[in-house]
């Protein structure tokens, strides 16, 4: 049994999954087992045209790569394998399967991880052929979870990334946004290091020349409240199915829009002492 162990070892390094025939195939499954196994058996012979064991032979690879990746106490006791139709005929024969991809489970059936059982259990493809939910059923097999990580999908990250880019919201957003920062006075400030507010408290610099960090918070709110009525004015109201709240909607960001402006007066009369009008403060 030890010889028969390590033969059974020696593929490992090479490859995290152990190409079996009928004969090794035997002898991974033998009943007087201390180890566990998971077996793929497939076809992947182009003759054989089985799509489905290609789809999935990617999934396993990466499931089997995961646990070749743990430490060589839990690997000893577990082994990834598989079995090709062309290699192995008789066991499928053996096993009365007539389609492809199948994964089968071998529990120990000897040693401290045998539970009494030894009978494989089979994956269910329901679940899909994606890694991630082989990895989890596995993992119930296996001495420790198979730590496997899904990779960064970048197709699917650029192709989100393409669409948001491609919407001509985003640069609508962006664009207001870049202009909020650059007419509020944030490079004004950063370019001269300005201090966020005055020593005596005061949040507003008189002049034209100075500008204090927290007025230009202030500024922003003003100018985004002012951007955000307009927007609201010109492209939610003239959407609106009701009339009625459609007028009340038009009172309410005018309003909103007078108020708003009024209190930017009064800031630029603070910045400018002699400026001589106001509009509703």
């Amino acid at each position: 049994m030890l010889h028969a162990k390590s033969s059974l070892h020696s593929p490992l390094p090479a490859a995290a999954t152990i190409k079996l025939d009928t004969a090794s195939f035997e002898l991974l499954t033998s009943p007087t087992r201390d180890w566990s196994a998971s077996i793929q058996l497939t076809a992947l012979d182009p003759r054989r045209r089985c799509n489905p064991c290609k789809e999935f032979s990617p999934s396993w690879n990466a499931v089997a790569k995961a646990w070749s990746k743990t430490s060589k106490q839990h690997r000893d006791t577990h082994f990834f394998a598989t079995l090709d139709f062309d290699d192995g005929q008789a066991v499928f024969q053996q096993l009365g399967l007539a389609s492809a991809p199948v994964v089968y489970a071998y529990p120990a059936a000897e040693g401290s991880r045998s539970t009494g059982k030894t009978a494989p259990s089979t994956y269910d493809f329901s679940h899909g052929f994606e890694a991630g939910p082989l990895a989890q059923h596995l993992s119930r097999h296996t001495p420790i979870p198979i730590p496997y990580t899904a990779p960064f999908d970048w197709a699917r990250w650029t192709t989100t990334a393409a669409g948001v880019l491609a919407n001509r919201w985003t640069w609508a957003v962006v664009s207001i946004l870049t202009s909020l920062v650059m007419t509020s006075g944030y490079m004004f400030t950063r370019i001269r290091n300005s201090p966020f507010m005055g020593g005596d408290g005061s949040w507003i610099a008189g002049g034209f020349q100075n500008q204090y960090g927290q007025e230009v918070q202030v500024i922003s709110l003003v100018y985004g409240t002012l951007g955000f009525a307009f927007i609201m004015l010109t492209l939610v109201i003239p959407y609106q199915s009701s009339s009625q709240r459609q007028r009340f909607q038009v009172y309410l960001w005018t309003a909103v829009i007078a108020m708003v402006y009024s209190i930017l007066v009064v800031l630029f009369k603070a910045k400018n002492r002699g400026y001589p009008f106001r509009l509703l403060l």
